[in-house]
């Protein structure tokens, strides 16, 4: 039997994948080098593509080619991509153009009003803006859910982790909060007992770029497929074949923007390593959001703060900035590995880091299921803080609820794939200790080339061609499991 239905599908995913493309870039663009003055155009040319892009992808005649591609011969490579296909057409077909439209030029709006707004800590402006947002993700929010047969978080939640519920998410982080304040309340208080010496700055941004870009390269980014820029959030962008990372500079902060380098230098090396011979096709896209975070904090927090990697880092943390008290070797690993409970959520140590996230996501599940508003918004937030960190935002909205962007675009549902993608990072980690005996030794001497051959092998090569927990067993042997992250954490901090 011919395959000429799936062979259309092929040749218009590859054309949507080339209007993705032209998207992704002028979106890194308008975040990292265009003039204040272009965005309202660059919205509107983006909320065009958007059209664009939700018009082909809906076309009566892909329906058409779905449904009967499902009856020709197919091998299980094509199989997975049209299956793939098909979850991209579903999602895309409960949505009206028109929304699809209005939801792109609000959420560049807020975003781009959001960088001056943060500054001035200007919460009545922010808010005003994501009202309308919200508004609009609560619209899509009950199309999806009403389609669907689940609530309308569950609905966004499905966009970014496919198959993943808050009923599941709630017994993960559930678990979680019977051991995660104790082991934190335990770190800081033997950490207390070390007296540590902070790096004494100023440290020119030129020699931090320097370091950053060595970072790098030492952990295998392709300089001939991507570059790193300035933007007001740290972000990994672009396509496979030219992956764009930013972070951003404070002089008196040397390791801030180096660790924002190492973990989007993870997403970096995953988008990379993707599969090229599936061109423009579903099945050769990352997985899944909490997957692309496992690489960043594989990277980040696994490899680039163990001790071994710290090591490693010291000698050219002190060629670039002569040495100091701070970066004797012994200090220079602790203070890397301290644990100091902090409003900002890009900067946080990796065991307060949960509180970040479960926080965020049971605002913004309330948010999208209608239970609150985003006038409630700042004191939830204060009040979460308080209870999981003994921190308060009251009127400090620019280090509280608005330090991220993902709310800017409508990217409720996001959230949870950080702390997932730690578990799944330290799960992965385990397994390849597992796997490669002496790893530890070959990070202390900066090989790393098993260990990124491992990840090649068992999660970059295969893109989207299993399911998340597919892929998560055939790595590891086993389904995710939270034991793994506890582990860590308690081996590293106590």
């Amino acid at each position: 039997m011919d395959k000429q239905n799936y062979q259309q599908l092929t040749r218009t995913f590859l054309r949507l994948s080339r209007f993705s493309h032209l998207a992704a870039i002028a979106s890194w663009d308008m975040f990292a080098m265009m003039p204040p003055g272009g965005s309202a155009a660059r919205g509107e040319a983006l909320a065009e593509l958007s059209v664009l892009r939700h018009q082909i992808l809906t076309d009566k005649k892909t329906g058409q080619w779905i449904q009967a591609a499902q009856q020709e011969d197919l091998d299980d490579i094509e199989q997975a991509n049209l299956r793939e296909m098909t979850r991209h057409y579903q999602e895309a077909a409960l949505l009206p153009e028109a929304l699809v439209e209005a939801q792109s030029l609000a959420g560049s709006k807020c975003e781009h009003a959001w960088r001056t707004q943060r500054p001035n800590n200007d919460w009545a402006g922010f808010s005003a803006n994501l009202k309308e947002v919200v508004r609009l993700s609560r619209e899509e929010a009950k199309l999806r859910a009403d389609a669907k047969g689940c609530t309308p978080y569950d609905a966004l939640l499905d966009k970014f982790e496919p198959d993943m519920t808050s009923a599941r998410l709630d017994a993960l982080f559930g678990d979680m909060k019977s051991w995660l304040p104790d082991l934190l309340q335990k770190a800081v208080a033997k950490q207390a007992q070390q007296s540590l010496v902070a790096p004494q700055g100023p440290f020119p941004i030129d020699a931090q770029r320097e370091l950053g870009l060595q970072a790098m390269q030492v952990l295998g980014f392709d300089f001939n497929g991507g570059r790193l820029d300035v933007s007001a959030h740290p972000f990994c962008g672009g396509v496979p074949e030219d992956v764009r990372i930013t972070t951003r500079y404070d002089e008196n902060e040397l390791l801030s923007a180096l660790f924002g380098v190492v973990h989007e230098t993870g997403h970096a090396r995953y988008e990379q390593n993707l599969p090229r011979h599936w061109p423009g096709q579903p099945i050769a896209l990352a997985r899944s959001t909490a997957i692309h975070e496992s690489q960043s904090l594989f990277f980040e927090m696994q490899l680039g703060r163990s001790d071994a990697f710290l090591r490693r880092l010291q000698p050219a943390i002190v060629q670039r900035f002569g040495m100091q008290p701070a970066f004797e070797e012994h200090n220079f690993i602790a203070w890397n590995q301290r644990v100091k409970p902090g409003y900002i959520r890009v900067d946080a140590d990796e065991v307060s880091y949960p509180a970040h996230v479960i926080l965020r996501y049971e605002i913004e599940r309330a948010l999208m299921d209608g239970e609150i508003e985003v006038e409630d918004i700042p004191a939830l937030w204060n009040e979460k803080m308080q209870a999981w960190l003994g921190l308060s935002t009251e009127g400090n909205y620019r280090n509280g609820c608005m330090q991220d962007i993902h709310w800017t675009d409508g990217g409720f549902g996001y959230f949870p794939s950080y702390t997932l993608g730690a578990m799944y990072a330290a799960q992965l980690f385990h397994a390849a200790r597992n796997a490669l005996p002496g790893l530890d030794d070959a990070i202390a001497a900066g090989d790393f080339t098993a260990l990124f051959d491992w990840l090649r092998q068992n999660i970059w090569q295969h893109g989207s061609r299993f399911s998340t927990a597919q892929l998560i067993e055939n790595a590891t042997g086993e389904a995710l499991n939270v034991r793994y992250f506890r582990e860590h954490l308690t081996h590293r901090y106590l």
